[in-house]
């Protein structure tokens, strides 16, 4: 088993957990710790910030803990080893800062299947993360 899981997901995307979170608790056993990894992600542009209300980042991330922190209520039993923590920025970067920073064993994350056009074109979370992590990667479909 592994001492330190991190477990990124979408709360909004029940396909981002549902089959990933027994193997994320598989890996962790009885004494590893599950980190779950809740992400807002860069508004990325300044012009579109100024649009927002005040304070809506610091509000988001509130937001994102309070709803991690009901996931695991609401998923995990009482007495887990579970932590939660909010991330903010690009995704694949904030996965692994977050791995480095928590000392990951390993990373267990969910994709879609690929199809051929989208890898062409466009770079998943997953594959970044898989590309550039330094503990092994499980992903699960």
């Amino acid at each position: 088993m592994h001492e330190n899981v991190l477990f990124p997901i979408d709360l909004q995307h029940e396909a981002s957990w549902r089959r990933a979170l027994p193997e994320a608790r598989r890996l962790a056993g009885e004494g590893g710790t599950l980190h779950l990894l809740g992400i807002v992600p860069d508004i990325g542009s300044s012009m579109v910030a100024t649009f927002l209300p005040k304070g809506f980042e610091k509000k988001a991330l509130a937001d994102m803990k309070s709803q991690l922190d009901g996931f695991v209520a609401d998923n995990l039993e009482p007495g887990a080893r579970v932590a939660t923590h909010v991330g903010h920025g690009h995704i694949s970067e904030t996965i692994l800062k977050c791995a480095a920073d928590l000392g990951a064993d390993v990373i267990v994350m969910a994709s879609h299947r690929p199809d051929e056009l989208r890898s062409i074109l466009i770079s998943s979370h997953a594959n970044s993360v898989v590309r550039h992590s330094p503990v092994s990667v499980m992903v699960v479909r």
